[in-house]
């Protein structure tokens, strides 16, 4: 896997100062995308364990937020065979941290079973993702006014709702529905400044 960029202090894609990884490889090309170049396979530097390793000390700080992955597209299955290694990896040395990750696709029709996008891989990632923004970037549906998302039809679902045992996801259900009122709603909760995102 190849990745575009690591952002060390990033307040744009999630809340908080959060490390954001955008990697490389995307088949959804929409008109409009802000990071055209990174959807070659290609593109940018290779992914090493030196890499994960720099990601995983950026985390360290009590004031970085968590992980977001985005891209090009983390959800390509090239990109998931690599990205499980890492997840679990901070999932097991940051578990108190959020993991957002961005995807073109969608979650009911592409990512769950059966889905276009599903592999071997896909169940463990989104058990370790607590909130999925996901859908295609489209033009005609864009607003500068959105938090967290660039185009009306996108949608922020959260995967890992309070209550729930570690690592067990949220159905479709509950992510399409429930979930992005969570998901909301925490944001709000971030803003105020009394978020429980945070380490008791």
């Amino acid at each position: 896997m190849n990745y575009a960029e690591i952002k060390e202090y990033d307040i744009a894609n999630g809340p908080g100062v959060r490390v954001s990884l955008f990697v490389s490889g995307c088949r959804n090309a929409c008109p409009g995308c802000f990071n055209p170049e990174t959807w070659d396979f290609d593109y940018g530097h290779t992914y090493t364990l030196e890499t994960e390793d720099r990601i995983l000390r950026m985390l360290l700080p009590d004031y970085i937020e968590g992980l977001t992955l985005l891209g090009g597209e983390p959800f390509e299955p090239e990109n998931q065979a690599v990205l499980v290694g890492l997840l679990r990896k901070v999932r097991r040395i940051y578990p108190h941290k959020s993991i957002w990750c961005y995807t073109g696709y969608t979650y009911e029709k592409d990512l769950l079973s059966g889905g276009e996008k599903h592999t071997s891989f896909t169940d463990e990632m989104l058990s370790m993702i607590d909130v999925l923004v996901d859908g295609r970037f489209l033009l005609a549906e864009k607003d500068i006014t959105l938090l967290y998302r660039g185009s009306r039809n996108q949608r922020i679902l959260a995967l890992r709702t309070k209550g729930r045992e570690d690592g067990e996801p949220a159905g479709a259900e509950d992510a399409a529905g429930t979930g992005a009122r969570d998901a909301l709603k925490q944001i709000e909760e971030f803003a105020r400044g009394d978020s429980r995102w945070k380490k008791e």
